[in-house]
């Protein structure tokens, strides 16, 4: 069974981080940083509690004694999303001071996946250079930007299509794939 780090911080978009921790199969564990806390509330209504029964336990950010501090930890991968320009500026340039950014950092010196969904825009050159860097680490950059190409007809669609793009990435079930039914 895969082992899965969900991260999510204050980037508007908290759909996607709950869309995500419900569908994604195996064992996973969840990172909200305060932020992601009142994102959560703000945008979906939900609290923590909310995601509880979709994951086997939830850290607080500021918990730099969690497992996941160390890389005797091992995850299949790290998932932020949402994730901020801030954390992701954090975990470019190696700071390391929260649950979130410090996890990461583990991920990537342990030469783990770490998938980066950025939800901002427009994006700074400074933001750019930040994903490049971590690009160039071995994480994966992945914009939360929601397929079309299915004609999504409400949010949920819409939300759920760029989860399946992530689920896919992971290697995980997701939707039907562009014009998918082609290849038989």
């Amino acid at each position: 069974m895969a082992r899965y780090l969900v991260a999510m911080t204050g980037a508007s978009g908290a759909a996607y981080g709950v869309d995500f921790v419900r569908r994604c199969p195996g064992e996973k564990f969840l990172v909200l940083s305060d932020w992601a806390r009142h994102v959560l509330a703000s945008e979906t209504g939900m609290k923590p509690a909310d995601l509880e029964p979709h994951v086997k336990k939830v850290f607080k950010d500021d918990d730099l004694a969690a497992p996941w501090s160390s890389g005797s930890n091992r995850h299949d991968a790290m998932i932020i999303l949402p994730c901020s320009v801030s954390t992701l500026a954090k975990v470019a340039t190696g700071i390391a001071d929260t649950l979130v950014t410090r996890a990461a950092a583990v991920t990537l010196k342990e030469r783990m996946r770490l998938i980066v969904c950025v939800r901002e825009t427009p994006l700074s050159g400074i933001a750019l250079e930040h994903m490049l860097r971590l690009s160039r680490e071995g994480a994966v950059i992945m914009p939360v930007s929601p397929p079309w190409y299915r004609n999504p007809t409400d949010l949920t669609q819409l939300v759920s299509g760029f989860t399946d793009k992530v689920l896919q990435l992971l290697g995980e079930p997701a939707g039907q794939g562009w014009r998918e039914s082609e290849l038989e």
